[in-house]
């Protein structure tokens, strides 16, 4: 997977919305989560049904994300994709385009008892992170999760988003969370798709459209840790 930099054209359509590329220039961590997204065997472990191979790749800088921001307060959250209830919540999707053994081998595979549901061993998961299950491919959407309570619970206002793919599952939870009017930022080196194209791509539309779209190192940079804010 190439680093994603962003086009001047791109920068040009950015510049015609706003007046600068990235438009939050610090971010709060007291309010802010980093949720990443799908970061399970299923969909990162090698020889799992829906392997992405670029997933492998980004998971030392998502474990370098959560790292920052838990020292500076903030919150991180595992995103896991479940099978429990999508028959029932998620009908269309698995009647209608998808064959029924591709149906039946999903929610099989998807179940919550299985090693493809856990998050891939590399990843650096702590007891402090929150954990929450998700039936769509957005998190944020009615009906897929408790994602949006858990954060209205905790104040949050502000989310780094990251996991795979980033033109499925990441977008989808990112592009909610901007139409429910949170701040939002898609890490482009904590996604990952199939090919550098889909990611490329994603990423320069929710750019000019959505949110800000940042690298680790533009987002540690603006982290303000929740105790220099208590003290201000």
């Amino acid at each position: 997977m190439h680093p994603y930099s962003v086009s001047d054209a791109v920068k040009k359509r950015v510049l015609g919305r706003r007046d600068r590329v990235i438009a939050m220039d610090r971010l709060d961590a007291a309010r802010s989560a980093f949720v990443v997204v799908d970061m399970q065997n299923y969909f990162v472990g090698k020889g799992f049904p829906s392997e992405v191979p670029m997933a492998h790749k980004i998971v030392p800088a998502i474990n370098q994300m959560a790292a920052a921001l838990r020292a500076a307060g903030g919150t991180v959250i595992w995103i896991q994709t479940t099978s429990v209830g999508a028959l029932q919540t998620w009908v269309t999707h698995h009647n209608c385009f998808l064959s029924p053994k591709a149906a039946a081998k999903r929610i099989a595979q998807l179940s919550e008892d299985t090693e493809d549901f856990r998050l891939y061993p590399a990843l650096e998961a702590r007891p402090e992170d929150l954990r929450v299950k998700k039936i769509k491919f957005s998190a944020m959407i009615q009906g897929s999760s408790d994602l949006p309570a858990v954060l209205a619970q905790r104040g949050i206002d502000t989310l780094l988003i990251g996991g795979t793919t980033t033109n499925v599952c990441c977008e989808s939870t990112a592009r909610d969370a901007s139409m429910l009017d949170f701040r939002v930022a898609m890490l482009s080196d904590c996604n990952a798709a199939w090919t550098d194209e889909q990611h490329a791509g994603t990423l320069d539309n929710f750019q000019v459209i959505f949110g800000d779209v940042m690298n680790n190192d533009e987002a540690i940079s603006r982290l303000v840790p929740a105790a220099k804010r208590r003290s201000a």
